[in-house]
């Protein structure tokens, strides 16, 4: 089961008036990360605000040469495919990229396609804290290195946070760990086997012979109906 953990960062919060600057996304196969990684800043043609920078620390002068969006949409379409979407708020990460996508001429991402972790946890953990930071501290996923809200590193987290949300990685041990994978392999060696040859389960006449004899004893058998 493929997955794609995906987070963006922004000018501002509104897709209508704000665009995306920065763009991640990491693979899941059976929840687990593969190392396969899309991760872009992007140009978007507008000031970066002071006041968001002070969230992701991306200023207009790092993303000097910066591709826009319109020249990474056709690979980030190919890299995600129609795979489902981990997101944390996902609401907003969809109605961003979808804001780039109409201006764009394409397709919206149905908000279907994501599966929102906020919701999640809220869920799991009714009452408590949701957000990415406090996730982290409750399962002991390690962000002191998480200075500043940035796409990719917020993706990784993320993805060690979703394991844990549906269950741990006990869960994703049992579905792909070496121990599987050895007894699906010794499982197709065997298949492989030779072919045993049938066996012959035809009565011969004496079996009939006593089995007719059998029945002759047993007032009106059901056999003979």
């Amino acid at each position: 089961m493929r997955e794609i953990v995906l987070d963006t960062e922004t000018t501002g919060l509104d897709p209508k008036s704000h665009r995306i600057l920065e763009i991640a996304c990491v693979e899941l196969m059976n929840h687990v990360p593969t190392g396969r990684t899309f991760h872009k800043l992007v140009d978007p043609e507008m000031e970066v605000s002071a006041e968001a920078a002070s969230i992701h620390g991306i200023t207009n002068e790092k993303l000097k040469g910066a591709p826009v969006f319109a020249e990474i949409v056709a690979e980030f379409l190919d890299f995600v495919a129609d795979s489902k979407f981990v997101i944390h708020n996902a609401e907003f990460d969809v109605g961003f990229i979808n804001a780039e996508l109409a201006r764009l001429g394409f397709p919206k991402i149905p908000i279907a396609r994501a599966i929102d972790t906020v919701h999640i946890a809220r869920k799991k953990f009714p009452g408590a804290p949701a957000s990415l930071d406090a996730l982290c501290k409750r399962f002991g996923v390690d962000n002191a290195h998480r200075t500043f809200h940035g796409a990719l590193l917020d993706c990784d987290l993320l993805a060690q946070v979703y394991l844990e949300l549906l269950g741990g990685r006990q869960a994703a041990l049992i579905e792909t760990g070496p121990a599987r994978r050895a007894a699906e392999t010794a499982g197709a060696e065997i298949a492989r086997g030779p072919a045993r040859e049938p066996r012959p389960h035809a009565p011969t006449a004496a079996e009939e012979a006593a089995h007719a004899a059998a029945l002759a004893k047993i007032k009106n058998p059901v056999w003979l109906s």
